[in-house]
């Protein structure tokens, strides 16, 4: 019974196992995603939803929000309605910014390739257009819009049933306008918002995409009604908050300050249920609505020591500072504007054009107060925060720029003027001006000096501590701090050198104790205080003060320390310290009468392109004007005073038409032939062309030659256009004729002028130019020094020589020879040489005995009987005797 109850038992378990082996083959053949089954559609489904696309989704929800907590949006100009990746912040190509997308794009690839069950052209499982708009979504975000679009038609294309309809129309209007299908996106959400199913959420994302579709073709008052519809639907507080917003923003932008004012309050008005980023920023742009004439400033400046004070504000104390400072700069109190852009700057911010900003406007607040220096360091930081492909880094390059020149020709005002001050001066007051200076300088140097011994004491107290107060100057929280802009102390005369200061000395004064005359002074009035006088001996310390001097045994009166003070450092100072006497600075003043004119000059012209900066460059019309007003009170040249009086005639057009009225009188009475009083007195008969037109005339004169007259007439314009933009190149060409009349010395003069009185265009630096780099060569020519290859004959005749009966007669004749010997090298040319002279040239010999044997035939031969004096000269020394106008060198060295 036994083995009959074995046997039943194992048949048994034969059977379960069998039929196990064919159950699960049954269910792996009905799974398969070739089988349209019950279970296989609802195996493959149940796996997609709640394994692969459950990971998937919770991977790309998070990578949306890392985008909104990571993204910088630039509230100067009007948001975008949705936030994206900046696709330029690729590290390499096929990798991915935010690595969430990356993964969910994975995972909807997964689900398609193991659970999609397309069967006779159908998809039978219905989490697959879940997993295609998945796709669709992480491509959209990691900015590969055409595959996401690819995917998002796919969806329309395979599902038109499916409850993800709405959302894939959606999505793919929105991957259109990134690719910028404005039209197109626009037409195909109008149709979509015309029925009536959509609802909720997709309702509001629906005019939101449409809002930025709108916003893309620059239709504002559309994109505004469907923002208010989306503000309306949309049940998420952060959208609300951003599109209340952007219709701040909007309105704005059309100059509806009434409406963007409400807009911005219903962020502010939302509280803690919006992000306080959009709160401040809120605040930012309703302080830009306020009227700084009528508006209660107090009540302003309440408000924002408020939100100074609110703990919550710190990560935006950047944009809450920086909107105090313009608070101030608009009410024109500028130290309270610095002190605030300063704050800003020293807040930790991300924003650079904010930190710009703020440079730009300290530049702005220094250049007024006329510190140039200061302003330029500040615009140096400007373009270092803005974009240098934007159009305002352009601007503010070129202004750095001009204030090159500024900085330039004021220094050149205030060295000249505190010059010629004192110059102008008796001695007895140059003597006393010295002394008064004298004494604020030793006092300026003992305060310094005392500063020194205190900082040296203080090292030798904590020798350990070895920061310098000088190393955190500037520095907190690990930044840089913008300079102070203190006000630098100008000194009467700048022409004084720097005083030689001993080894280790820095600022003017050492750090080492026995270089500081004061501290020294100091040191030995306590050393007799506490020990008396004591001779230099072994044990100094263990001696009486009896043995202090061999002829006083007694102890000596204490000297007072002021006077051993004073006794010492006259000592030291009378040693180490020229400066301290009037003689010095005396000794150094300009006597000759020259120098002191030439002094005068550079500061009328600088005086002269600083008026012109202010009132081309800068628009600066009050500050130009003083410029000009003040060069005409300095007795400036002649050819400054009409160009000066004209430009002021036209700041003033601007700024007080009664006086420019006057300055048109006095142009026209006592310059009635010039340029100016003929467009003053809008004459057209005299001068009918622009100056432009005159130029292009004389240079076709100056390239034929005619090099005489189209000096006459260039100098006669320069003095018609004279402070035109022209003048200039009229200038440059003045040079170039005189290059050809009197050689390359009078060249290089006036090269020299040209790129001192121009430095900032373009004639000016070519000028420059051509002196640093061509004139060099050309004064290294000499005589004889190169190899000849070709020889002329030169007769020399006057010039001009139009209506000379013997220089044509000449001409003639060696017209005639040149027929005679009917060779194509032979040629004649008549070149200028100087204002008085030019040379008749017979060109083409291939040696100087040919050359000088022509000579002979033209004078002997009965046909020519030329009696005229001629001359060989080589092609190259021809060449340097032109340019150097050296021909009398020549003539010496062939006699």
């Amino acid at each position: 019974m036994k083995v009959k109850g074995i046997k039943r038992f194992t048949l048994k378990n034969t059977i379960i196992k069998y039929l196990l082996g064919i159950g699960f083959l049954a269910f792996f053949i009905a799974c398969s995603t070739k089988k349209n089954t019950f279970v296989s559609r609802n195996m493959h489904a149940l796996a997609a939803r709640d394994n692969i696309l459950y990971n998937g989704r919770i991977a790309f929800d998070k990578g949306v929000e890392d985008l909104k907590t990571t993204y910088k949006d630039n509230f100067w100009t009007i948001l975008p309605v949705e936030r994206m990746q900046d696709k330029t912040e690729a590290i390499l190509p096929g990798q991915t910014k935010n690595a969430n997308f990356d993964r969910a794009e994975t995972k909807a690839i997964k689900a398609i390739q193991k659970h999609s069950m397309n069967i006779d052209g159908s998809e039978k499982n219905p989490q697959m257009d879940e997993a295609h708009l998945l796709l669709g979504k992480s491509r959209y975000y990691d900015n590969r819009f055409l595959p996401a679009l690819e995917a998002f038609n796919y969806i329309l294309y395979k599902y038109s049933n499916s409850d993800k309809i709405y959302e894939a129309k959606i999505w793919r209007e929105k991957t259109n306008i990134r690719l910028e299908n404005d039209a197109q996106a626009i037409k195909n959400l109008k149709i979509l918002l015309k029925d009536r199913k959509l609802k909720g959420q997709l309702h509001a994302d629906a005019n939101a995409i449409l809002a930025q579709a709108y916003l893309n073709t620059n239709v504002k008052d559309t994109a505004i009604a469907k923002l208010k519809i989306a503000r309306e639907l949309t049940e998420q507080n952060e959208e609300k908050a951003r599109y209340n917003f952007i219709l701040g923003q909007l309105y704005e932008s059309l100059n509806y300050p009434d409406s963007a004012y409400a807009a911005f309050q219903e962020v502010i008005d939302m509280k803690r249920k919006s992000p306080r980023r959009y709160v401040i920023w809120a605040h930012a742009k309703q302080a830009q609505q306020f009227d700084y004439k009528k508006g209660d400033t107090l009540a302003f400046s309440e408000q924002y020591d408020k939100l100074l004070k609110d703990r919550e504000n710190r990560p935006y104390l950047d944009v809450i500072n920086h909107q105090k400072g313009l608070f101030y700069d608009k009410l024109d109190k500028k130290s309270d504007a610095k002190k605030y852009y300063n704050k800003s700057l020293r807040s930790v911010s991300q924003d650079n054009y904010l930190m710009a900003v703020n440079y730009r406007n300290l530049a702005a607040i220094y250049f007024e107060e006329a510190k140039y220096r200061t302003a330029g360091k500040y615009y140096d930081s400007t373009m270092m925060k803005l974009d240098q492909r934007s159009r305002e880094y352009f601007a503010i390059k070129k202004k750095r720029e001009n204030l090159d020149d500024v900085i330039k020709y004021e220094d050149i005002i205030h060295h000249n003027d505190s010059i010629l001050k004192v110059v102008a001066m008796h001695p007895n007051d140059q003597r006393r001006f010295y002394d008064e200076y004298i004494s604020k300088l030793k006092i300026e140097d003992e305060r310094k000096a005392l500063e020194a011994a205190k900082k040296a004491e203080k090292e030798q107290q904590s020798p350990g501590d070895k920061t310098g107060a000088n190393d955190l100057q500037g520095i907190k929280g690990g930044k840089m701090m913008p300079p102070s802009g203190d006000p630098v102390t100008m000194e009467p005369l700048t022409m004084v050198p720097p005083t030689i200061q001993p080894r280790g000395a820095m600022d003017g004064q050492s750090s080492f104790y026995f270089y500081n005359p004061t501290t020294v002074a100091y040191g030995k009035a306590e050393f007799r205080k506490k020990w008396g006088d004591r001779k230099l001996k072994q044990d100094w310390r263990w001696g009486s003060v009896s043995d202090a001097s061999g002829d006083n045994q007694d102890i000596q009166e204490e000297t007072p320390i002021e006077e051993v003070v004073k006794t010492d450092e006259k000592a030291l100072v009378k040693a180490e310290k020229p400066e301290y006497t009037a003689d010095f600075y005396l000794n150094r003043l300009p006597s000759d009468q020259k120098i002191i004119d030439s002094l005068s000059r550079d500061r009328n012209f600088a005086y002269f392109q600083l008026g012109n900066i202010y009132k081309e460059k800068f628009r600066e019309n009050e500050l130009a004007a003083s410029k000009l007003e003040t060069l005409l009170t300095k007795n400036p040249e002649e050819r400054l005073v009409l160009p000066t009086k004209y430009n002021l005639y036209k700041i003033y057009e601007i700024i007080n038409p009664a006086k420019a009225e006057m300055m048109k009188q006095e142009i026209i009475s006592g310059y009635p032939n010039s340029h100016y009083a003929q467009i003053l007195l809008n004459n057209a008969v005299q001068i009918t062309d622009s100056p432009a037109v005159v130029y292009a005339t004389l240079f076709k004169q100056y390239e034929k030659g005619e090099y005489q007259e189209t000096l006459k007439q260039t100098e006669a314009m320069l003095q018609n256009f004279s402070g035109d933009e022209m003048a200039p190149k009229f200038e440059l060409l003045r040079a170039r004729i005189i290059a050809r009349l009197d050689g390359v010395s009078e060249y290089k003069k006036n090269l020299m002028a040209i790129a001192q009185n121009y430095p900032t265009v373009e004639e000016g630096k070519q000028a420059d130019a051509i002196v640093k780099n061509d004139i060099p060569k050309l004064e290294q020519l000499e005589l004889g020094k190169a190899t000849p290859n070709s020889w002329k004959i030169v007769f020399q005749i006057p010039y001009p020589n139009t209506n000379d009966a013997k220089v044509k007669v000449l001409n003639e004749k060696l017209q005639q020879y040149i027929k005679d010997r009917n060779s194509e090298k032979i040629t004649l040319s008549n070149d200028v040489y100087r204002a008085d002279k030019s040379f008749l040239i017979v060109h083409g010999f291939s040696s100087k005995e040919g050359a000088q044997s022509t000579i002979s035939v033209l004078k002997d031969f009965k046909g020519y009987k030329i009696q005229d004096s001629a001359f060989v000269i080589s092609n190259e020394d021809y060449k340097v005797i032109q340019i150097k106008k050296n021909l009398a060198d020549y003539l010496a060295t062939i006699k």
